[in-house]
């Protein structure tokens, strides 16, 4: 890692007598000298203007409104839409088999109430269901206070989770790799379907693929003291916030709810048309469902709402957690702020409803080219042309994604709109000789890694006792694959929390470092020591020396 303490840089970020400290250890008090003002007017009202950022407490503005109202028409025009197809529906869609073409009218005529035949899938009172059923019942209730007991370990002993845990990203993935390969060639069955040359092939790709994650831990082994920490901290910070793992789970179950009349207009407009006739071969007619012209439009609108809705929901909760954890950070003596959780759900739905939609526009767009990219790369479509279009998408698309890294985060701090808050991330970054496209990327993988090895441990221990107490067999390892989803899940859903509150303390950090403050002391011991940016260190070097 770089060190911040370079002397040839005037920003430095803590002082070099800190030098003498080891790494990470806690220094003594971090004060930032104020930022130094250059020699045009416009570089200082510049200054001016970002050493007044911090979290606005005060009644937000609304903004980006042509995109809330945007949204709203959509939402609408879905709905208006979805209640006309109700009131407009054909109940002859439902005895479509038993109209008959009559060849004297040239018609579908006669039809005739038949009784409705409904398949026969799977008997709830099948041991199957049931076990399947009760595993998973089990397995959500479970997975709340793992997620709970997950989250204090990583706040108190986080070097020593992550250390425990570091073996088992090796140990697992050889113990399964080694267990399947036994037991298809001890199963006949298994070992005529799979002959050995493929067994081989598989057990040594699966092992090539462990040397790749041996590798990376060697490769970034020396981030790894800075990596704990940086998830301790962000632990501490939401465990400061527990109420957020209630709010965010009624924001998603809300999502679901609205979704259920989108999805109930979906099914009726199926039954807006009317039956004709249709040549099928030779002579001979029948009769089909002919839909009217506007539903697949319509399925196009609802859809289109439905992914922008979905979308936008994710960057609202982003919202609504960094607007908590930011509040937090610049709260006085570690209070908890008083209605934090309310106040930044009244931003997110009120003043920066259209930041979000926005927002949330955005992300839908860029996803979907990419899809289409990628559908592109694999057809191999030939030609220079499309080679080069492929390549100046996927410049738009990076450089979409290094403009959006930050940018909500900072609107749920400053209220900002979101062309605002991009430009200014991105400067107050810039200022500080921070990366705007790197915090530590090592924490996620780290996360995801502990996630791995508690969900493959239980799996593990509830397929043993699947196969001790029940006459499931081989279906047993399906139910505990099942078991083993839905923890990831949920655990998953604390990895993403916990990487937005790292991405929001990490503009906290920032915001204080550009002011010269300390709002959170271990925090400041803890960020320090992330790797300054080069290419921004040299540009600001050449700049002072006025080259």
């Amino acid at each position: 890692m770089d060190d911040p303490n370079n002397k040839g840089n005037s920003s430095s970020s803590y002082d070099s007598s800190s030098l003498s400290q080891p790494f990470l250890s806690k220094p003594p008090i971090i004060t930032y000298p104020p930022i130094e003002e250059h020699d045009s007017q416009q570089d200082s009202e510049s200054n001016q203007q970002y050493l007044h950022i911090s979290y606005n407490h005060s009644p937000r503005s609304f903004k980006d409104i042509p995109f809330l109202i945007l949204f709203l028409l959509f939402l609408l025009s879905t709905f208006a839409f979805g209640i006309f197809s109700i009131f407009h529906r054909n109940t002859n869609f439902t005895t479509l088999s038993s109209y008959t073409f009559d060849s004297n009218t040239t018609s579908c005529i006669n039809p005739s109430f038949s009784s409705t035949s409904y398949p026969y899938f799977l008997s709830s009172s099948s041991p199957f269901t049931k076990d399947l059923t009760w595993t998973l019942v089990i397995t959500f209730f479970l997975s709340l206070p793992m997620c709970y007991i997950l989250l204090l370990s990583l706040k108190h002993y986080t070097k020593h989770l992550v250390y425990a845990s570091l073996p088992f990203f090796i140990l697992i993935p050889i113990f399964l790799n080694v267990y399947w390969f036994v037991a298809c060639t001890v199963k006949p069955s298994c070992s005529d379907a799979f002959p050995l040359v493929y067994r081989i092939l598989v057990l040594g790709f699966v092992f090539l693929v462990i040397g790749v994650i041996v590798w990376i831990l060697v490769l970034n082994w020396h981030r790894v003291e800075l990596t704990v920490s940086i998830i301790g901290v962000a632990s501490d910070a939401l465990s400061w916030n527990m109420g957020l793992f209630g709010v965010l789970p009624c924001l998603t179950i809300g999502l679901v709810v609205y979704y259920v009349p989108i999805v109930v207009f979906l099914v009726f407009a199926k039954y807006n048309g009317k039956v004709v006739p249709r040549k099928l071969h030779g002579n001979e007619y029948g009769c089909v469902w002919k839909e009217d012209s506007w539903v697949p439009a319509y399925f196009a609108l609802a859809i289109l709402t439905m992914l922008w809705s979905a979308s936008a929901m994710l960057e609202a909760q982003v919202y609504v957690i960094s607007g908590t954890i930011a509040r937090w950070y610049f709260s006085k003596d570690y209070e908890t702020p008083t209605k934090s959780i309310r106040t930044s759900l009244r931003n997110a739905f009120g003043p920066s409803s259209g930041t979000i939609c926005l927002s949330g526009l955005l992300i839908f767009v860029v996803r979907v080219v990419r899809s289409v990219v990628d559908n592109a790369r694999q057809e191999d479509a030939p030609g220079l042309v499309n080679i080069v279009l492929r390549c100046c998408v996927n410049a738009f698309l990076s450089a979409v994604d290094f403009l959006n890294k930050f940018t909500i985060n900072f609107a749920a701090i400053t209220g900002e709109a979101y062309c605002s808050s991009s430009r200014m991330t991105y400067e107050l970054l810039r200022r500080n000789l921070l990366s705007a496209v790197f915090v530590e990327t090592i924490s996620s993988r780290l996360l995801v890694g502990i996630v791995f090895v508690l969900s493959a441990v239980y799996t593990i221990v509830a397929c043993v006792i699947l196969k001790a107490t029940t006459n499931l067999g081989a279906d047993s390892y399906f139910v505990a694959a099942t078991a083993w989803v839905l923890l990831i899940i949920v655990l998953g859903f604390l990895v993403h929390v916990l990487d937005i509150v790292i991405d929001t303390i990490y503009v906290c950090y920032a915001i204080d470092r550009d002011r010269g403050e300390v709002c959170k002391q271990d925090v400041h011991e803890v960020y320090v020591h992330l790797p300054i940016n080069r290419s921004l260190r040299q540009s600001n070097i050449t700049r002072t020396l006025g080259v």
